[in-house]
């Protein structure tokens, strides 16, 4: 076969919607919004649904686990499918399919039917794997951090926008003449449609790669990342020591967002007493530091990878790391609104750095499984969402019945006091630990390393490319 020609772009002007390149970009980047959207859609609603389906605190809990939990299998396994069949065919399909659990979140009428959706959906949140595959055939080497960075900071801030789309999609609802109670389902139902439509636009907008889709380079006789090489690949994935770390360091930054995009709320309102509404503006501004965090973390991961090799990505990613896990650890001791607000700015600030200086690093680790890598790596994010949503619904439930036997010798009011004193204590308690293993996890970074062929295969990629960066710039 002859070898593929590659016309990956050296920069990211977001305004070249000509170039196939950008035009994915922005494409994956709204469908990984609206993936995200939808997964988290539900948490607005939960009062609702706790009362429509009379769920206990535990059971939410139990829900909350469950929406991670599914996405961890689901993005170990479309890793290796983005290798084999390209990232256009596996987004399609990943939004098609993914709308139905989430279009059947508005239909459940009991706490096992929930269960199920909730897991199903969550397989929605492979969505990132595809992002970050595509971005990475669509840019080059001296770029490719940053174009994975912002791709996916955008994606993650439909986590955090549906705090404030979803009680807008249900208000409307609402005054097209649906019963208040019922407004949550339909916001959902409305939710999966689009997730649908989206993934039309995906199969008929998007190429696999600057050059084509696969199939259609393969029927050139060109080589692409196909099959032949996905077995090796991912073999080698599995068998390599980085990505494990790798792992680690993604469960310890992603998977901590998720965690807080699912705790949050309630923390907020249970330590600071304040509205539901006002705790959830705050986490939308959380999620809002997507539009430019992330990219930070790759941008910056770039800029060290230029001056000091691949070694100095991997010292920007641990340094990052250790900076996020010390921001929660103060986040948890702190009674002040005003310092806990700058407190959660800045974790805020380094945990999206942190995700985008992983991704920074990604890409170099074997170039011949990227898909079967990202899946790995990306499933780490998930299955740390997993262990910490476990860890604090454990604390949780240990405060819960402290509470419980308390109020027996409390009146009511008195009673829900306690019981919320005491889950505020149970998440701050595990925040703070959760928040030392973050700054073990950056320490840990740093045994990643990179032979001296990998530096210097880098380091002859980014030299090639600096003929094309100086007439680009002039």
């Amino acid at each position: 076969m002859q070898p593929l020609l590659t016309h990956k772009a050296t920069r990211l002007n977001l305004l070249d919607f000509k170039t196939v390149s950008i035009r994915t970009f922005w494409i994956t980047s709204i469908a990984f919004f609206i993936c995200f959207f939808a997964w988290f859609g539900i948490v607005p609603f939960m009062p609702d649904v706790v009362k429509d389906l009379g769920l206990t605190p535990a059971q939410k809990w139990n829900a909350t686990v469950l929406a991670v939990a599914g996405t961890v299998f689901a993005r170990l396994l479309i890793g290796k499918l983005c290798d084999k069949y390209g990232p256009r065919l596996c987004y399609t399909w990943l939004l098609i399919l993914g709308s139905i659990p989430v279009i059947f979140s508005g239909l459940v009428q009991t706490p096992m039917q929930f269960y199920i959706c909730r897991l199903l959906t969550g397989f929605i949140g492979a969505s990132f794997v595809i992002t970050q595959v595509h971005t990475s055939l669509m840019f080059a080497s001296n770029v490719v951090g940053t174009a994975n960075a912002t791709s996916a900071g955008w994606g993650n801030l439909g986590g955090g926008a549906n705090r404030l789309g979803m009680p807008i999609i249900a208000a409307i609802v609402i005054g097209l003449g649906v019963a208040e109670a019922d407004a949550w389902r339909y916001s959902m139902v409305i939710a999966g449609i689009v997730c649908f439509g989206m993934g039309l636009v995906y199969y008929f907008f998007t190429k696999d790669t600057p050059e084509g889709n696969f199939k259609e380079l393969e029927a050139r006789g060109m080589k692409v990342p196909s099959a032949k090489k996905d077995k090796v690949g991912f073999m080698e994935a599995v068998k390599d020591y980085r990505v494990w770390l790798l792992f680690i360091v993604y469960a310890a930054c992603f998977g901590i967002e998720l965690t807080v995009y699912g705790t949050m709320d309630d923390y907020l309102q249970n330590t600071f007493q304040l509205e539901r509404i006002t705790a959830g503006n705050i986490v939308l501004s959380f999620a809002l530091m997507n539009i430019f965090a992330r990219t930070l973390g790759g941008f910056f991961g770039d800029k060290y990878g230029k001056t000091k090799g691949l070694k100095g990505r991997v010292w920007f990613l641990a340094a990052i790391l250790i900076a996020e896990g010390l921001m929660l650890s103060l986040f948890s001791l702190t009674t002040s609104l005003a310092l806990g607000f700058g407190l959660l700015v800045a974790f805020s600030l380094t945990v999206q750095m942190a995700e985008g200086a992983t991704f920074s690093v990604v890409p170099f680790v074997n170039r011949k499984a990227i898909g079967s890598i990202s899946g790995i790596v990306g499933a780490g994010g998930n299955f740390g969402a997993f262990l910490a949503a476990l860890f604090l619904s454990s604390k949780s439930a240990v405060a819960e019945k402290a509470a419980l036997i308390a109020s027996e010798t409390l009146g009511a009011e008195a009673a829900a006091v306690a019981q919320s004193a005491a889950a505020a204590s149970a998440v701050s308690a595990g925040y703070l630990i959760i928040g030392g293993l973050i700054v073990v996890s950056g320490v840990v970074a740093l045994a990643i390393r990179f032979s001296t062929e990998d530096e210097k295969v880098a380091e002859v990629e980014l030299s090639k490319l600096q003929p094309e960066l100086v007439r680009i710039d002039n």
